[in-house]
This record gives C-alpha cells, sequence and structure tokens, in this order.
C-alpha cells in the first residue's frame, strides 16, 4: 500500500485512531454489548431461528403469493423479526451498533473535510448519500465529484 515513511506515519496514526476509538465509552459499550449478545443463549436462538426462516423466506419469494406457503411465511417471519427486535440483548446490540457507526461516520466527514470540501462520504442517511454524486464518492469509486 503506502510504502513511503509518511505512508506508514499516517497508517500508524490510523492504529492510534483506532485504539482510541476502541477504547472509548462507544467502543466499550459496543464491545460489552457484543459480548453479551453472543453469551445470549434465548437471542442466539432466535436469530438462529431467524437465520433459518429467512432460507424458507427467499424460497417462497422466489414464488411470490403464488407459493402455497407464501401467507405462512410471510407472516412467520415478520412476528420471529419482532420477536428478535424486541428481545434486550438484541436491542442493546443495536443501540451500540449505531452510535459507533455513527461515530465513525462522523470521524470519516470530518477526515474528508480536512482533506477537500468535494470529498463525499456515506453519511449513514440514505437521503443524504444519494443528494450527491448518486451516492458513489463514499464507496471507493471515481464519480466525479472534485
Amino acid at each position: 500500500m503506502l510504502a513511503t515513511v509518511e505512508g506508514i506515519e499516517i497508517l500508524d496514526g490510523a492504529d492510534e485512531l483506532a485504539s482510541v476509538i476502541v477504547n472509548s465509552d462507544i467502543g466499550q459499550d459496543y464491545k460489552e454489548a457484543k459480548k453479551k449478545l453472543l453469551e445470549d443463549k434465548e437471542a442466539q436462538k432466535l436469530i438462529y431461528e431467524f437465520s433459518k426462516m429467512k432460507e424458507k423466506y427467499e424460497e417462497v419469494q422466489r414464488f411470490g403469493k403464488y407459493h402455497p406457503d407464501y401467507k405462512t411465511v410471510s407472516t412467520d417471519i415478520r412476528v420471529l423479526k419482532r420477536e428478535i427486535d424486541l428481545n434486550e440483548t438484541v436491542a442493546a446490540f443495536k443501540k451500540a451498533e449505531k452510535e459507533l457507526e455513527g461515530l465513525l461516520n462522523e470521524i470519516c466527514g470530518v477526515l474528508a473535510g480536512k482533506v477537500s470540501k468535494n470529498i463525499k462520504v456515506p453519511t449513514g442517511n440514505p437521503f443524504f448519500d444519494n443528494m450527491s454524486c448518486g451516492g458513489g464518492c463514499g464507496s471507493g469509486g471515481a464519480c466525479g465529484c472534485g
């Protein structure tokens, strides 16, 4: 990647920033929520059941409303998804994940803004992401923003 001394210094700075993020309250909350999620047998059971149900749902979706199990599977997956969303451990993990994602998006915006006001980064908000250059700038491809 970057073989110059300057490149190595930049990567070292990135490592330091990552360490600060991981050790921040938001980073620690995320790690703790993830640990609890992995240790919660009920949450893991629901997630496993959902992944199995998702396979059935995808099969049914291939035929749409003409599949004999369409209504049953569609209802069952919505009920299971709601049950997962209401699970305290899952909800705490999703909240921590969203906070960490917000922090990372904010950091990306600050870094990009320091380089150039024309650099676009994903904000996590599809409305704003799609307003500039069709949303392609933050994905690594050239979209001609500059």
